[in-house]
């Protein structure tokens, strides 16, 4: 889907919008899921947004109206507590997929968000098992800076569950 001349909006999201969040991250987990790749589990529950959406992290990509992506934009990560410089940290980042390309355009309009809010860079992480997308934020800029263990899946991690390896990624911001 061509993006050039459509009305792409990003509006931050209030709670009374939580149901078109999880409308787009189903589509995307249950895509994911249905090719047998762990990024998430195949469906959101709600109390993994609501506290983003709470803070005035999240948002919402419409495009002509209709809500197309989503994604959340916060200044702290405790997976990153080695780095040492301000950052915008990118999470639950989906598109559905008739909004093909959308997502190189959220990614940049997250790293003037992140440069306009002071910060050095922008960084973000994946299930270091899906190498696709790994090689996508290679090709946009980021650069791979080492793997962790976290308790569970990236949309969980305030639950228990067993150790995942995530991979986690850093564009330097101008």
């Amino acid at each position: 889907m061509g993006h050039s001349g459509a009305d792409i909006i990003f509006e931050r999201v209030r709670i009374d919008r939580i149901a078109e969040v999880l409308e787009v991250l189903d589509e995307a987990a249950a895509w994911l899921h249905a090719r047998r790749i762990t990024q998430w589990s195949p469906q959101f529950d709600p109390a993994w947004v609501q506290g983003a959406i709470a803070r005035g992290e999240t948002w919402l990509t419409t495009i002509e109206g209709v809500p197309a992506g989503t994604l959340t934009l916060d200044w702290d990560d405790p997976l990153w507590a080695d780095a040492d410089r301000s950052a915008g940290y990118v999470r639950r980042l989906a598109t559905r997929r008739t909004a093909a390309g959308l997502g190189a355009l959220m990614l940049d309009w997250a790293a003037d968000s992140a440069q306009k809010n002071g910060a050095g860079f922008l960084r973000l992480d994946c299930v270091a098992s899906n190498s696709r997308l790994r090689t996508y934020y290679e090709s946009r800029g980021f650069v791979h800076r080492g793997d962790a263990l976290v308790k569970t899946a990236p949309d969980q991690r305030l639950l228990l569950g067993p150790p995942i390896r995530v991979s986690r990624y850093e564009l330097a911001l101008q």
